[in-house]
């Protein structure tokens, strides 16, 4: 049985105010870390805390880590939350969309090591093939930054939409140049465009949300990323300062070894694909 803490957004909510209680003494000095103390880290619950999970029941115990794994449903909380020192590292994010956490919220989260990718895909439960999507189509899309920007690439890359030079990860649907197809856009959560589908002709979803709501990227997506050359591998990540904790450094190292490629390999089929 797994042994993980289950958090949600709504038990959570109060965690944002967290930032601006660091005055007050809440926060832990990046140096202050206890090298005994179970290494604690907010994880996404697919595929983010399954992996680590299985470096907690394999792994960890003979590297002499002790691993705690806190699971969160939304992309807000675990950055907050290891800003304010509740928990020690997370592992949930892509680069792009930490650039624009850190950017707008004072935050000083960095990576430590690159684990997998999770290649974005576009759904549908009203078309089986691209060419089905009609005229007028409304798409679900997430709503956030740099995860809006992504789902526009996507459908850019497709040859869907044409968007505006150097629209980058900061594009929305206004910098769309040509829609032939005349798609209409519903931005939403990430995390609800997978309950979207059936009030939507199709969504954008994020390769986590989208395993963890029983759809299988490899053979459902309409459209799936390349992961060739692609910016948006999850990495393991912790506040500025934290990056040589030996915990951090031993979880680093497990989260790469060839034991977690082969599980990631043999339960997500190419659903999730290891990036080391």
């Amino acid at each position: 049985m797994r042994n993980t803490a289950k958090i949600t957004t709504a038990v959570l909510a109060a965690g944002a105010l967290t930032l601006g209680l660091t005055a007050c003494g809440t926060d832990r000095a990046p140096d202050a870390a206890d090298p005994d103390a179970p290494l604690v880290v907010a994880a996404s619950p697919v595929p983010h805390a399954e992996i680590l999970d299985y470096v907690k029941d394999h792994l960890a115990k003979k590297a002499g880590l002790d691993l705690e794994v806190r699971e969160f449903t939304d992309y807000v909380t675990p950055n907050t939350a290891t800003e304010d020192g509740s928990v020690d590292a997370n592992y949930f994010q892509n680069q792009p969309y930490l650039d624009d956490f850190n950017k707008k919220n004072g935050t000083h989260i960095v990576p430590v090591v690159t684990v997998h990718l999770e290649p974005l895909g576009l759904y549908s439960h009203r078309v089986g093939k691209i060419d089905e999507l009609g005229s007028g189509a409304t798409v679900a899309v997430p709503n956030d930054t740099v995860n809006e920007a992504r789902a526009l690439e996507l459908l850019a890359a497709h040859g869907l939409i044409t968007l505006e030079d150097g629209a980058g990860t900061g594009a929305t649907p206004s910098d769309i140049t040509r829609n032939p197809r005349h798609l209409k856009f519903r931005e939403l959560e990430a995390a609800q465009t997978p309950r979207s589908l059936d009030d939507v002709d199709a969504a954008v979803v994020n390769g986590n949300y989208a395993i963890a709501s029983g759809l299988k990227p490899a053979e459902d997506a309409l459209l799936l990323e390349s992961p060739k050359n692609n910016p948006y591998g999850n990495f393991l990540a912790v506040k500025k300062g934290r990056e040589n904790d030996p915990r951090v450094r031993t979880l680093a190292e497990l989260l790469t070894s060839p034991e977690v490629k082969s599980f990631i390999e043999d339960r997500y089929a190419g659903s999730v694909l290891a990036s080391f």
